[in-house]
């Protein structure tokens, strides 16, 4: 490249006044080049195999016939003679005499002998306008490469194609590819977008993050009194929580390097690739000190070594973990280099790699509670047009255990429903049904459902609303709907008033009854029983199991944990309890869910005549709010519209477009003052 273009090359790189950072290139095979190699090697093999096909189609024919041919003047031009053979190009005359197997334009040949050579030629040189040359053999080599030649032709084009490959990825000169290179991305303030004031909910993450990025702004103020970088922070939470989301926040606030990488780009299908990134990683942060190294979802690389079931011999995993180790234990006091990670499988991480002095600190991403939940939805609908009427706290207090991703999905989910019936501003209903969506699943409204099966799910419904309206303990009702959702027939939703850190015995007991009234309730109305009590039977027995093994809430086992001890990833785990121990269990379990069963069996035969009537509301209305199942249960009538005046609602906005525009009728009476008659 000359000297000019290297200066056009700068220039373009100092366009608009900002520094273009130098492009790596790309650790991936490029897909463009593949296609164009492919198809140049497919057309040069064919082209090969065409010209050997063409090469080998010579009629041999005897001496006699060759020579009374070439009597005749069957021959176009001259006649070439090697050391084994003398061929010729047939004319492409149909009125000559050919020998059998020769064919007009087509080469024809004689095979001869060195003894024979002379006597033939000098009897073809007899022959008047007959050209006669004479051209000696190239021996063992043109045969050689005739029959080989295409097969090493191909070896050298597939070897030159996956070189060629391997190179563009930027390779060195002594590895088989990029492949030991880190495919880390590298991130900076001008290239994040997200900073400290788009996380909420997680305020006490937001104060420990807030500390590293002081520290790397300013690394004098803390080392006045003798302290030193962290060597390592730790992200842990569910999914959903925000933990990437804070990452990139700490990259949108440092005014330092940050290189990003997954756990999983570490290990490729070659042993050894793995700690090779590893290393070439963290050379480059310590050349680019102070940074960040941000290692997403890292139980990828970080697994407890030595448990679970591996295949022997060289683990991969495991040598990458090393390699992480023995980096992080590599740093001096100097190197403002900061290693942060994100995970929600902190349980089988190891311990080596959580041990002080690695990850020094471990920052607990939780659940958001109400507040938090409140802040997070403020944050996700700073964009979005909202109507003055929404209540987010009301949302808010209806979602419990969601994460901060869920929260923005609902937020999404409601702005894409208000824009597809026209709207001006998201709406609270349009909230709900989102909030709906996201943890049930989207309504299907026009599925069919039998009468049979509708008047049972009504009443298993019922079931569910009268006993949790009673019941003082659980969570109170904010509405119950037989609209098909997702995998269930319908639904009795609550809406809690608090966040529960803890169950308490009292909740568990109502909420265990609760879940049996759906089943009694159907069974009641039809004399039957179905399979849409399945739901309600797994978690009953659920909480009856969480209640024996690990709460301590029997009076017979006491308080003790008879939770299987022993790895998660272990294939069987170990019982710590003998098997007249587990048969306890067994009563114990059956003894709960049998006395839940029995109290409802009660209440739903004390308060049948109100189930009753919120069934047959259900079955006119589809869907009750609270309020309006407090109507029923005081005995008053419902007044709004049924779901079949919606449907004729709905039928006739369609129709009045339609009106519109059509041909309108004439009017029968005279034309107004001023207007000209029509001229039909």
């Amino acid at each position: 490249m000359s000297d000019q273009d290297d200066n056009n090359t700068s220039q373009d790189q100092r366009r608009n006044g900002k520094d273009v950072p130098p492009q790596r290139p790309n650790p991936n095979f490029p897909g463009r080049s593949a296609f164009v190699y492919i198809i140049l090697i497919a057309l040069a093999i064919g082209l090969l195999l065409l010209m050997q096909q063409s090469s080998h189609q010579v009629a041999y024919v005897s001496w006699q016939q060759f020579y009374s041919m070439a009597q005749e003047h069957a021959f176009d031009g001259s006649l070439t003679a090697e050391d084994e053979s003398i061929w010729a190009t047939v004319k492409d005359n149909p009125s000559v005499s050919l020998a059998e197997g020769v064919t007009p334009g087509g080469r024809v040949a004689t095979r001869i002998s060195p003894y024979t050579k002379q006597l033939r030629l000098y009897q073809l040189d007899k022959i008047d306008n007959l050209d006669l040359k004479e051209e000696h053999g190239t021996g063992w080599l043109a045969p050689l490469l005739w029959n080989f030649g295409p097969l090493l032709l191909l070896v050298l084009l597939i070897y030159f194609f996956v070189y060629r490959s391997l190179r563009s990825a930027g390779a060195g000169p002594g590895m088989l590819g990029n492949f030991g290179r880190s495919k880390h991305r590298l991130m900076n303030k001008e290239h994040s977008n997200v900073t400290l004031n788009d996380v909420a909910g997680i305020d006490e993450a937001k104060e420990e993050v807030g500390e590293i990025i002081e520290f790397l702004k300013n690394p004098k103020r803390f080392q006045r009194l003798g302290g030193r970088v962290p060597r390592g922070v730790l992200l842990i939470g569910a999914p959903g929580c925000g933990k990437t989301l804070l990452a990139k926040a700490v990259a949108g606030e440092a005014d330092v390097p940050f290189f990003s990488i997954s756990g999983s780009d570490f290990v490729e299908m070659f042993v050894g690739v793995g700690a090779s990134r590893v290393r070439d990683l963290f050379k480059q942060a310590k050349d680019s000190s102070p940074c960040i190294i941000f290692l997403d979802e890292i139980d990828a690389v970080g697994r407890k070594r030595g448990s679970g079931f591996t295949s022997g011999g060289h683990d991969e995993r495991e040598q990458t973990l090393n390699a992480i180790l023995v980096e992080m234990d590599g740093f001096d006091s100097s190197d403002q280099v900061i290693v942060m990670a994100a995970t929600n499988r902190s349980d089988v991480l190891d311990p080596a790699l959580t041990r002080p002095g690695r990850f020094d600190r471990q920052i607990t991403v939780p659940l958001p509670d109400v507040a938090g939940r409140v802040e997070i939805l403020k944050v996700h609908s700073r964009k979005i047009k909202m109507s003055p009427r929404v209540d987010l706290e009301k949302l808010a207090r209806g979602t419990p255990m969601f994460s901060g991703a869920e929260l923005a999905a609902i937020i999404n989910e409601a702005a894409i429903a208000a824009t597809l019936l026209n709207k001006d501003f998201v709406e609270q209903d349009d909230l709900e049904e989102a909030r709906d969506k996201v943890k049930w699943g989207r309504a299907r409204k026009s599925h069919k459902v039998e009468e049979e099966e509708k008047v049972a799910t009504a009443w298993h419904e019922a079931g569910h609303a009268v006993v949790q309206h009673l019941l003082p303990h659980t969570d109170p009702l904010h509405k119950v709907t037989i609209i098909p959702r997702g995998q269930s027939m319908g639904a009795t939703i609550g809406l809690p008033e608090k966040d529960r850190h803890n169950y308490t015995r009292k909740y568990i007991h109502d909420t265990l009854r609760v879940l049996c009234a759906g089943r009694i309730a159907e069974q009641r109305k039809t004399d039957d029983v179905s399979s849409g009590a399945a739901m309600d039977i797994r978690m009953a027995t659920n909480m009856a199991r969480y209640m024996i093994l690990e709460w301590g809430m029997s009076e017979k086992l006491g308080f003790v944990d008879y939770t299987p001890q022993g790895d998660r990833d272990a294939l069987i785990p170990e019982k710590a309890f003998s098997p007249e121990t587990a048969r306890i269990i067994d009563q114990e379990i059956k003894r709960l869910i049998d006395e839940a069963y029995g109290d409802t069996e009660k209440i739903i035969g004390e308060n049948w005549e109100k189930i009753g009537a919120i069934g047959e509301a259900l079955l006119k209305y589809e869907t009750l709010s609270r309020e309006e199942v407090d109507r029923i249960m005081r005995g008053e009538p419902l007044t709004k519209a049924t779901v079949s005046d919606l449907l004729a609602a709905e039928k006739k906005k369609q129709e009045k477009p339609k009106a519109k525009t059509g041909d309108r009728p004439q009017p029968a009476g005279p034309p107004e003052s001023g207007a000209l008659p029509s001229p039909a």
